[in-house]
């Protein structure tokens, strides 16, 4: 599942073509188009120059020199650059051309896609349900985020009204960190229990934006996590596993007591 690291992985692939002029646009499948259709999207971009892109969670933004077309990737998308005359995808739904080759939006399960804003204001508002994205979380604005939440903290991490960007595997990764128990109420964490936590969400967002993905290493939880009767790599215990909020979660029973 695409989460921040991806996204900023996705971005930086766009960023590098940057000012090329988009010669055309093909469209594989309209089931990834939302909100705008096949004919709107090749006329609002064919023609223009994607600007420089932003991410804001799990968002992609790419100004094209007055419409800005906005990419969510749900759980199965990405963003990827291919030169010319390269086989397609069959998971490929949607692609850029320019000048030596094409940017493709390949997605399996096409649960979100592709939307198109006539002008950055509109864009903006389309993110205005968002909160803050969580590279941009400081330990204040954290502690301020899950005061007064009565949800569990895996399912306050994950809300994208409250912090944009984190998804399953990085909510269970910064928990394990900080050595704080998933299943624990968000407003419970005293003062050690946020500063820990604040200290592992930067730790795992710089490393796993570095790689552009949060990365399966064998020190990580994320490297385990899968594996049957997976043991914590940090003390050995065999991992606790179940669904909170619909979401498998993952954690070490001796390391984050309840």
């Amino acid at each position: 599942m695409p989460e921040l690291p991806d996204v900023e992985g996705f971005r930086r692939v766009l960023d590098e073509h940057a000012g090329e002029p988009i010669r055309s646009v093909r469209v594989y499948d309209t089931g990834v188009l939302r909100g705008v259709g096949e004919r709107g999207l090749g006329d609002a971009l064919r023609g223009h120059r994607f600007e420089h892109p932003r991410r804001h969670g799990k968002w992609l933004l790419a100004p094209a020199e007055g419409p800005v077309l906005m990419l969510h990737f749900g759980m199965t998308g990405s963003l990827s650059w291919h030169p010319a005359g390269e086989a397609r995808h069959p998971h490929d739904r949607v692609a850029w051309r320019l000048d030596d080759g094409e940017l493709r939006f390949r997605d399996m399960r096409k649960l979100q896609g592709v939307h198109l804003a006539a002008d950055r204001a509109q864009a903006q508002r389309t993110l205005d349900d968002l909160g803050p994205d969580a590279l941009q979380v400081t330990r204040r604005r954290l502690g301020e985020l899950l005061s007064g939440r009565r949800a569990r903290l895996k399912t306050a991490l994950t809300d994208q009204s409250l912090i944009a960007g984190l998804g399953n595997l990085l909510a269970d990764e910064i928990c394990w960190r900080a050595r704080v128990n998933p299943l624990r109420g968000a407003a419970d964490l005293d003062e050690k229990d946020l500063d820990a936590l604040h200290r592992a969400m930067r730790k795992v967002l710089r490393d796993s934006v570095r790689a552009e993905r949060v990365p399966p290493r064998d020190t990580w939880l994320t490297g385990v996590r899968d594996e049957p009767e997976a043991p914590c790599p940090r003390c050995g215990t065999p991992l606790s596993s179940r669904r909170v909020s619909g979401r498998r979660t993952v954690w070490c029973s001796t390391c984050q007591p309840s």
